[in-house]
């Protein structure tokens, strides 16, 4: 337990991050402390999640980098939470196995990437010391870079290689350095480097927020530091505590909810529970707690919508899983009703683990007869969907915006695929890294990434495929013409900022293009317009608009027929996307 030290010479005595000084007592860490640090730091990122995707660089309503590291690290410390034998060897290896299991969106693979290369170093120990730890903070920078293609400064990779660099410049120039202090001036330098980030990306300037990723990262160690003071000891003892029932319920909005109002939502949720999770899906939110009032759960619901699946579940005679969501099979056996609720979900959140069998499903019929080439996507909305099934696709997961799937949905997903070669479409750039991810850790299929950044790359992908061709002659044809299509998505600004030459107030309607935003107006029809008018050119022949949940087939038919007039040598096809948050994903080719 860490105490306020009151006559302790400069070398006894370490700085906080946070302000305040801390007694130093040991020069090692066991595997005990390890996990109960690396405990800790995932709390503490769980409890900024939002406040870190409020760091989105675009003001548009699906800033989740927050959300995906903290479902990434959950990943790793549900399997240390589980080991029954605590060596630095388990413990090191759960986090690392964990971690590039669940990893979601490019800041969760980066952070499992972080954490593979600590483990490279600390597995083989006998315990956790200043020389090793910055040995395993190098390790886990190299580690880190070699997984990015393109690695950018002013990003989660930065504040990184600043810890790193710092802790290996402490103990170089101290030998005999205490390791909370190593920790906590790393820390600290880490913070440094963190409000810097606006100086090597511009567009952080603009907005006036530091890199969300190297946030979350920050985040994570100053919780490892609580954990090793025993800080959050009493708050351990909190999160034991069990609650009578748990309730998962779909919410059925009646409106789209704000951003705003859906965190109004959740702070009343964790007022009566705990573990509360409220996550978009295709028909609005999905949620969950553990509470001692479910009747409140439920009849805050009705303000929103109406509410489905709706599942109330006796907590005592059972374990609790924190942020486990819609585990059919767990909820049948609780249930002992096992032709309830059979058919499969439709919409995607995260398991116990931080995954979701059932969505990586989604969509997929029966077992097929083995082939030499099968298909993965990307999607969500019943239309989009519908188009990729038709196309091809054995086994769509639902997901995209302000839901990466993570690298164990996207093996899941191969893994139903029967087949000997399958190609995988992310088909969304915060997606890639993870379906790359997933291509490193299968070994009994050919796994081919095309690097879809958006739903109409991946459609293009799909009708560009030629059977007759081998899967390397098509991978090769297929990167090529995905090249050829530029894609703008419509949705709508939650705060006012300025991007660019954009000055963007809350509620404006937003072009947001292959390279940042386009266009910015009041009204749906009118700025996509103007956002085609900076996309077609000579060459353009074809403008394909899918129309997402809130826009109905009337006002998208409206809007293609202006289209038309506006571009006449190029050919619009309408088509019914389904898909929440944009109202309308628009493709030139």
């Amino acid at each position: 337990m860490w105490k306020e030290s009151e006559s302790s010479t400069d070398k006894e005595q370490g700085i906080l991050p946070f302000g305040g000084y801390f007694t130093l007592s040991t020069n090692s860490i066991d595997a005990q402390l390890m996990a109960k640090m690396f405990l800790a730091g995932a709390r503490n990122l769980e409890s900024k999640k939002e406040w870190i995707n409020e760091l989105n660089v675009f003001p548009v309503p699906d800033g989740d980098t927050g959300t995906n590291m903290s479902l990434t690290i959950k990943s790793a410390a549900d399997e240390v939470r589980g080991l029954e034998s605590v060596t630095l060897e388990t413990v090191s290896k759960a986090i690392s196995s964990g971690s590039l299991r669940g990893a979601r969106g490019n800041s969760g693979v980066i952070l499992s990437q972080l954490f593979r290369g600590c483990s490279k170093v600390w597995r083989n120990e006998e315990a956790i010391t200043p020389r090793n730890t910055a040995a395993a903070f190098q390790k886990a920078v190299e580690t880190a870079y070699k997984a990015v293609m393109k690695p950018k400064e002013g990003t989660i990779l930065t504040v990184a290689r600043g810890g790193a660099t710092r802790a290996c410049e402490l103990v170089e120039e101290n030998p005999d350095i205490e390791i909370g202090d190593l920790l906590s001036q790393t820390i600290c330098y880490m913070d440094e480097v963190l409000n810097q980030t606006p100086e090597m990306l511009p567009v952080l300037k603009e907005a006036g927020v530091v890199d969300s990723g190297g946030q979350g990262l920050v985040q994570i160690l100053k919780g490892c530091l609580n954990g090793f003071l025993g800080i959050e000891e009493e708050e351990e003892k909190e999160e034991v505590r069990r609650f009578n029932y748990r309730v998962e319920y779909i919410l059925n909005c009646s409106k789209h909810i704000s951003k705003e109002e859906r965190l109004k939502f959740v702070g009343f949720l964790e007022s009566i529970g705990a573990d509360v999770a409220a996550e978009r899906c295709d028909q609005g939110l999905k949620v969950y707690l553990n509470t001692d009032d479910p009747g409140a759960a439920l009849t805050k619901a009705t303000e929103y919508g109406t509410m489905s699946r709706i599942h109330v579940i006796n907590n005592i005679d059972r374990p609790v899983y924190p942020l486990h969501l819609f585990d059919e099979k767990e909820l049948e056996e609780a249930l002992k009703n096992p032709e309830e609720d059979s058919e499969p979900e439709t919409a995607s959140q995260p398991d116990e683990k931080g995954s979701s069998p059932e969505k990586a499903a989604a969509g997929e019929a029966a077992p097929a007869p083995h082939k030499d080439v099968g298909f993965v996507a990307v999607s969500i909305g019943e239309g989009l969907g519908g188009i990729f099934r038709d196309l091809g696709v054995d086994c769509l997961i639902e997901g995209g915006q302000t839901m990466n799937p993570s690298t164990e949905d996207v093996m899941n997903a191969v893994a139903k695929v029967n087949a000997d070669t399958v190609f995988i479409l992310p088909n969304n750039k915060n997606i890639i890294l993870a379906a790359q991810q997933a291509q490193n850790l299968i070994h009994d299929k050919k796994i081919i990434v095309i690097p879809t950044k958006t739903i109409p790359q991946g459609i293009t992908a799909m009708i560009d495929y030629m059977p007759d061709k081998t899967p390397a002659e098509n991978e090769t044809a297929m990167r090529e013409e995905i090249l050829a299509v530029k894609t703008v998505e419509l949705t709508y600004a939650v705060r006012d900022t300025r991007i660019g030459d954009n000055v963007i107030h809350s509620g404006d309607i937003m072009g947001v293009g292959d390279h940042g935003i386009i266009a910015v107006g009041k009204e749906v029809d009118d700025t996509a317009v103007e956002s085609l008018k900076k996309m077609v050119d000579s060459d353009s022949e074809l403008i394909s608009v899918y129309y997402g949940k809130e826009m109905s087939e009337e006002k998208a038919q409206a809007l293609g027929e202006k289209l038309s007039e506006a571009f006449p040598d190029c050919d619009v096809e309408v088509n019914a996307g389904g898909q929440p948050i944009y109202y309308y994903i628009i493709s030139v080719e």
